[in-house]
C-alpha cells in the first residue's frame, strides 16, 4: 500500500473507534488539546515565525500574512474555542424521529459520523485546529491539507492534537496531516475508504475536486458578499457596517467586497462613507454614479464577480431593491449578503429572495462564523445546498442510519394481513 492509501487504511479503524467513543472521552481529547497546544507554544510559535518568514520572502500578500500567523491571539482563540467545543452537547447517537411500525416494531433514525472526511484548506493554521476538534467530537477521522505556506505550524499543530488525542485513549491517526499535491491527487482516488472531501477555496477550485474525484464533495467557495444600503437605511449605521464589514479582516471569505447603493441616499450616503474608508485604506472603485458624487477609481463587470480578500472594495448605485437583488443573485457567490434598512418589508423581501447561506439585516457580514454561531468553530463555510449550508459545524459532519428494533416481525406477516402498519409517532429516544 502507498503512504496516501494507508493514511487513508488508518483513518478508516480511527473512525470506527471513534463512532463507538463516549462523549466523555471526546470531551476529554478537546481539553488535552487545548492544554497541549499551550504547553508547546513555545515551539508552535517559534515554527510559526519561520513559515512567516519565508512566506514574506515569497511576497505572500499581506492580508494573507495576517491569515499564516499563529501567535498569542490565536492560540487564546483556538484554545477557548476547544473548551467552549467541550461544552457542546453530543451530535452523535441522537434520536431525531421515533415511530411505530407495527405492533412490537419500532423505528429510530439516529445521528451518527459521516466517516473519513478530507479538507483541504487555505494557509490559516487555526483552521487546522478548528476542522479537526469539530471531526473529533463528531465521531470522525479526518485527513488535513493546508497551504505549503504554513507547513511547519501545521505540523505542530497536528502533532499536538494527536498527542492529545492519545493521552485520552483515543487514536491519534483521528487526524493525519497531507503535505503535497500528489498527496491530494492520490486522496482523491481513495473513494472507498474516504467518505467526503470538502474543498475551501475558490469556484474554480472546488470545481476541479469535484471533476477529478468519485468520492461526494461538499464545496466550500469564495465569499463574494454584498451589503446593500436601502433607502430607508439609518446612513451613519449604513457606514459603521459597511466599514466593520469591509475592514475588520480583509482576508476572510466574509468580507464584502462589494457595496450596493440606493441612488436615493448615494448623495448623502457615499460623501459620509468615504473618509472612513479612506480613514482604514481602503481602495475605492466605482460605477459611473459613484464616480460623480465621490472622488474613485472606475469599477469594471470583472469588479462585480471579484473576492479581493484585500483593501478593495466596488460600489455599485441601484435604482431600487430589486436591481439589488437581482445583482446579488447574479454576481454573488451565495455566501453571506447584508441589507440595512429600518423598512421592514425591504428587509423580508431581501432575506426572503437573496439566495445566500447568510441572509443578514442591519448587521455586519463578518457574524457569518461557527463560532459566533455557538457551533463552537467550523469546518467552512458552505455556499452549496446539500446537505450542509452556511457555517458548517457539529451538525454538518454528521449523517444518520435508521435503528428497528422488533421482536421477531417478519414481513411475510404485514404481506398476508396478520399484522397491520400503525406508523405512530413516538417521543422517545432510542434506547440502544
Amino acid at each position: 500500500m502507498n503512504d496516501l492509501h494507508q493514511m487513508a487504511h488508518d483513518a478508516r479503524l480511527a473512525a470506527w473507534t471513534l463512532a463507538a467513543s463516549d462523549i466523555d472521552t471526546r470531551n476529554a481529547a478537546l481539553l488535552a488539546m487545548a492544554d497541549e497546544l499551550e504547553a508547546r507554544q513555545a515551539d508552535i510559535f517559534a515554527v510559526n515565525k519561520a513559515d512567516l518568514a519565508k512566506a514574506e520572502q515569497d511576497h505572500l500578500a499581506a492580508p494573507l500574512l495576517g491569515r499564516l500567523k499563529f501567535a498569542e491571539e490565536k492560540l487564546a482563540a483556538v484554545t477557548a474555542g476547544l473548551r467552549a467545543l467541550a461544552g457542546l452537547p453530543d451530535p452523535i447517537g441522537q434520536t431525531t424521529l421515533s415511530r411505530e411500525l407495527t405492533e412490537g416494531l419500532k423505528m429510530y433514525r439516529i445521528t451518527c459520523p459521516i466517516g473519513v472526511i478530507g479538507v483541504i484548506f487555505e494557509s490559516r493554521p487555526d483552521a487546522l485546529v478548528q476542522i479537526a476538534s469539530l471531526a473529533l467530537k463528531s465521531g470522525n477521522a479526518v485527513l488535513l491539507k493546508g497551504g505549503r505556506e504554513a507547513i511547519n505550524t501545521n505540523r505542530a499543530l497536528c502533532d499536538a492534537l494527536r498527542a492529545a488525542a492519545e493521552k485520552v485513549g483515543l487514536p491519534a491517526d483521528f487526524a493525519q496531516l497531507l503535505e503535497t499535491r500528489e498527496d491530494v491527487a492520490a486522496m482523491l482516488k481513495e473513494d472507498t475508504l474516504i467518505d467526503l472531501i470538502i474543498p475551501r477555496g475558490s469556484n474554480e477550485f472546488v470545481r476541479y475536486i469535484m471533476d477529478n474525484s468519485r468520492i461526494p464533495v461538499l464545496g466550500h467557495a469564495d465569499g463574494v458578499c454584498h451589503v446593500y444600503v436601502d433607502k430607508a437605511a439609518d446612513l451613519d449605521m449604513a457606514v459603521s457596517i459597511a466599514v466593520d464589514s469591509k475592514t475588520q479582516n480583509v482576508a476572510v471569505c466574509n468580507a464584502m467586497e462589494t457595496l450596493l447603493v440606493h441612488r436615493d441616499v448615494a448623495a448623502a450616503y457615499l460623501p459620509k462613507l468615504l473618509p472612513a474608508l479612506q480613514a482604514k485604506n481602503v481602495k475605492v472603485l466605482g460605477d459611473e454614479t459613484v464616480q460623480s458624487i465621490i472622488p474613485v477609481l472606475p469599477a469594471t463587470e470583472e469588479d462585480w464577480h471579484a473576492e479581493y480578500l484585500d483593501y478593495t472594495l466596488s460600489i455599485k448605485v441601484v435604482d431600487s431593491l430589486d436591481e439589488a437583488i437581482a445583482h446579488i443573485n447574479r454576481y454573488g457567490s451565495h455566501h453571506t449578503d447584508a441589507i440595512v434598512t429600518a423598512d421592514e418589508a425591504a428587509a423580508q423581501a431581501f432575506l426572503t429572495r437573496v439566495d445566500s447561506a447568510g441572509v443578514y439585516h442591519n448587521v455586519s457580514t463578518r457574524f457569518a462564523d461557527g463560532f459566533v454561531y455557538g457551533f463552537g468553530a467550523e469546518v467552512g463555510i458552505a455556499t452549496g445546498k446539500i446537505h450542509a449550508r452556511g457555517p458548517m459545524g457539529l451538525e454538518g459532519l454528521t449523517t444518520y442510519k435508521y435503528k428497528l428494533l422488533g421482536s421477531g416481525q417478519l414481513m411475510a406477516e404485514m404481506k398476508n394481513g396478520t399484522r397491520q402498519y400503525t406508523h405512530v409517532l413516538l417521543n422517545e429516544d432510542c434506547p440502544l
